[in-house]
């Protein structure tokens, strides 16, 4: 199993506003883009996140678990979500 690291950390004090400018680069996406192009097919991917996962990113990590056929493990500060075959383990609640 493949661990990368998420390089955005947002658990300093920092104002809300500036979390939020933050949190629009979807880091989560990118990781998983470069853990797809870095692996072999069909290896699962582990994705560790110190902030929570947005919709948006939660949604695509779906598709893409369904399109490409890989499972993909993505902790965030909430919980783990493991997505498979377009579901999440959260029951897209988190």
């Amino acid at each position: 199993m493949l661990l990368i690291p998420c390089s955005l950390n947002l658990q300093h004090d920092v104002e809300e506003e500036e979390k939020v400018f933050h949190l629009c680069y979807h880091s989560e996406k990118l990781t998983i883009a470069f853990g797809l192009i870095s692996t072999p097919p069909g290896m699962p991917l582990c994705v560790i996140k110190n902030w929570w996962v947005c919709g948006d990113c939660h949604t695509s990590t779906k598709f893409i678990a369904k399109i490409l056929g890989r499972e993909i493990i993505v902790r965030d500060a909430n919980c783990v979500h493991h997505f498979k075959d377009d579901l999440c383990s959260c029951r897209d609640y988190w």
